[in-house]
């Protein structure tokens, strides 16, 4: 009769063997393949938009706003691209990168709210935004955004000139951004949805900062800047 430790490890043995007989053991068993698993940030990003949305739900004044602004940062972001190329001064090419890098963001942000929510994500055009009337699609500029004429005499505008016309179209472009926001905040309903409600409130802030700085810029250039 074997002892009980030589029944439990000839019962290990056994189990071991058996385990091989089937395919088993280190080298040999390998993990089934799993399905390819959902992104998970753009997973939790879409339910997070959509329990932000069920509890302040968005209007068609927030989806106009979205939409409006990223054509508006586009064309911002054109203006400012020129400074490096068109012999801007440094505290000009500060600025531009500053709007640059601000933008470019907000874009982004812009651009992920509508996507998260389903909604149609226009492309950042510098020319306008994208709307159609009786069936036509038309380019619509929208309050402050440059006509093609003054982004014309901008982009032919070099040095000092350059400097002038740029600093005095940003300060039209970002008034029109106050008023797009006033006009938002000013609508009833609107601007309940979080996202919406703090990128309009920082659009706000960095725009009104903005056209200060550059107040003061203008009255530091030189006169012969001046554009008549």
């Amino acid at each position: 009769m074997m002892a009980p430790q030589d029944l439990r490890a000839t019962a290990a043995l056994l189990a071991a063997l058996a385990f091989l007989g089937c395919g088993g053991g280190p080298g040999v068993v390998q993990p089934s393949p799993q399905p390819a698993a959902e992104p998970q940030g753009e997973v939790a990003a879409t339910t997070a938009a959509r329990a932000d949305s069920a509890r302040n739900p968005y209007t068609e004044a927030d989806i106009h706003f979205m939409s409006a602004m990223i054509s508006h940062h586009a064309q911002a972001i054109v203006m400012a691209g020129w400074a490096d190329t068109h012999d801007a001064s440094p505290a000009v090419r500060i600025l531009a990168g500053r709007i640059i890098n601000a933008q470019q963001d907000e874009i982004g942000l812009m651009q992920r709210w509508l996507r998260e929510r389903g909604l149609p994500v226009p492309e950042a055009s510098p020319t306008g935004m994208k709307m159609k009337m009786n069936g036509v699609e038309h380019e619509m500029l929208m309050p402050g955004m440059l006509t093609p004429d003054q982004m014309e005499q901008l982009n032919k505008a070099r040095g000092a000139d350059f400097d002038w016309i740029f600093v005095t179209s940003m300060i039209q472009h970002h008034r029109g951004a106050v008023d797009m926001v006033k006009e938002l905040f000013g609508t009833t309903g609107a601007a309940q949805d979080d996202a919406v409600f703090k990128l309009a409130s920082d659009v706000h802030v960095d725009q009104i900062t903005e056209i200060d700085r550059m107040v003061k810029l203008l009255a530091s250039l030189p006169s012969g800047a001046r554009s008549p």
